[in-house]
């Protein structure tokens, strides 16, 4: 057995129970924190919070060399552990396809994403959300500024009215993670009285939602990871009213989104 479990957005406490009870059934845990990373937890913090011994594998551990988790998952029942939800990311559908493909029975236990929390947080309402978004270093795309696949996408969900959900980089490697303000002052480039909003620490007893002019974002400071950026399309009178109430965001500023 091989269970996909999604540890949530924060840290050793985000699991569900369903997530805690399952990963306290499990033989072996195995991990991988490149594509999303618990902020507020280390490792050690989840081993000892759940009392078992995790694998961590980098990228190629998961994407390239496998077999020592599916030769586990044959004999023994094995939890893959991720941050966030599990599947989110092309790598755990892969990995689960080959455990399909090798007859090894899988099972999904799903927690809390970026996504819901970010609607969740700044009372922007989910199904008018548009295309999602990375946002990359620039050394990390080999060029300046902003990608255009990624201007693009935001164009064309605001030609529709639809609100965009900015991933912010993160190598976690080399704990590097790009911050709301540094994201604000790159889509300035663009769109300087564009109204964004910056979530910062989803998950955590303190999160921060900021709502202004991404230009005005850019001079901001949101404190510790991690963080994302919403730039929201056109707005209904209730979430103008959340934006206004949980975003502390400028009259002027909503009214040029409201609808």
């Amino acid at each position: 057995m091989l269970t996909f479990i999604g540890l949530g957005l924060y840290d050793e406490r985000s699991i569900t129970v369903e997530g805690r009870d399952a990963l306290a059934d499990a033989d072996r845990a195995f991990a991988e924190f490149y594509t999303s990373h618990l902020v507020g937890a280390t490792v050690e913090d989840l081993e000892s919070y759940h009392d078992i011994d995790i694998e961590v594998r980098d990228r190629a551990g998961v994407e390239q060399h496998p077999g020592d988790i599916l030769d586990a998952a044959e004999e023994e029942n094995v939890a893959f552990l991720t941050a966030g939800d599990t599947m989110i990311s092309t790598t755990h559908v892969d990995l689960r396809l080959r455990a399909v493909e090798r007859e090894i029975e899988t099972r999904l236990i799903h927690g809390v994403t970026a996504q819901s929390a970010a609607s969740g947080l700044t009372g922007l309402q989910n199904y008018r959300f548009g295309k999602a978004v990375t946002l990359p270093f620039p050394y990390a795309h080999g060029a300046d500024g902003v990608p255009k696949s990624v201007t693009d996408s935001v164009e064309a969900n605001r030609e529709r009215g639809l609100h965009t959900l900015v991933y912010l980089d993160i190598k976690a490697d080399r704990e590097e993670y790009m911050t709301g303000d540094y994201a604000a002052e790159m889509l300035a480039e663009d769109w300087k009285d564009v109204l964004g909003v910056v979530v910062a620490r989803a998950g955590s007893e303190d999160p921060v939602v900021a709502a202004d002019r991404l230009s005005a974002l850019a001079e901001r400071e949101f404190g510790d990871p991690l963080h994302m950026l919403v730039i929201p399309g056109d707005v209904h009178h209730v979430e103008a009213d959340a934006l206004r109430a949980l975003g502390g965001a400028p009259d002027d500023v909503v009214e040029e989104n409201e609808v």
